[in-house]
């Protein structure tokens, strides 16, 4: 008779973790194009955005920085030292919790792109910075001899060769900035993270969705990473070797 019981209760349990499996199965094919909605919707192009306009940040605050003008060197450093100094959820929480109270009102994802780009742009800058650095003196030198202007040398001869040297960093900037999206779900963007969250409040199953947007981010990256590879194949060829 005990073992009957026994046998009966091991054919129950098994029926039970048959009928769970199921269960979380459906709910992985019925919630993954959701998030992948979020990441189409939400995810990359917050992640292009504010990494364009913190490119464009970083390469003027890199310019500033190598500037002969006191004034602007010390603010790009301030910029920089605040930025870099500071996590990026205070950052975030700031424009968007606080500028209300000065009566700016900026919705979610235009907080989250100012922040994100704000943030991104004090290291772009630095890498920007390291990369116009690294050109060789002969290229300078033979700018100046043919007789080109700043701009003209900076257009033509340096920010090309500057880019190729930058180009591993920022790519690798890029891959984490896509990933520090999931911050912005705290400024109500329905990001991926955000989205997660909600569907975990509905059906009670943390372990499962948020190992989903996991799985999503990964994707991504994995493509950027394999995207980034050949890029840099492609810029390494152009790279001067200094041989000072």
């Amino acid at each position: 008779m005990t073992i009957q019981l026994t046998g009966y209760c091991t054919i129950l349990s098994y029926a039970a973790v048959g009928e769970r499996t199921l269960k979380l199965w459906n709910y992985f094919w019925k919630y993954l194009p959701t998030l992948f909605t979020a990441a189409i919707r939400y995810t990359i192009p917050l992640a292009l955005l504010s990494f364009a306009l913190g490119l464009l940040i970083g390469f003027i605050v890199a310019l500033m920085r190598l500037s002969q003008i006191p004034i602007l060197v010390k603010i790009a450093e301030l910029y920089s030292w605040i930025i870099r100094g500071t996590p990026l959820i205070v950052q975030l929480f700031i424009i968007f919790y606080g500028l209300p109270s000065f009566g700016i009102l900026l919705d979610g994802f235009t907080s989250g792109v100012i922040g994100l780009s704000i943030a991104q742009g004090a290291y772009n800058s630095e890498t920007i910075r390291g990369a116009i650095l690294s050109i060789p003196k002969g290229q300078w030198e033979a700018a100046k001899a043919l007789g080109m202007s700043k701009m003209q040398m900076y257009l033509y001869i340096i920010i090309p060769q500057a880019a190729t040297v930058a180009v591993p960093s920022l790519s690798n900037s890029f891959i984490g900035l896509t990933k520090d999206t999931s911050i912005c779900g705290i400024l109500t963007i329905k990001e991926i993270f955000h989205r997660g969250q909600q569907i975990v409040a509905t059906i009670y199953e943390p372990m499962l969705i948020y190992l989903m947007c996991a799985l999503v981010y990964l994707i991504i990256n994995t493509f950027l990473t394999f995207l980034q590879k050949g890029i840099e194949k492609r810029f390494s060829k152009h790279i001067v070797v200094s041989n000072k």
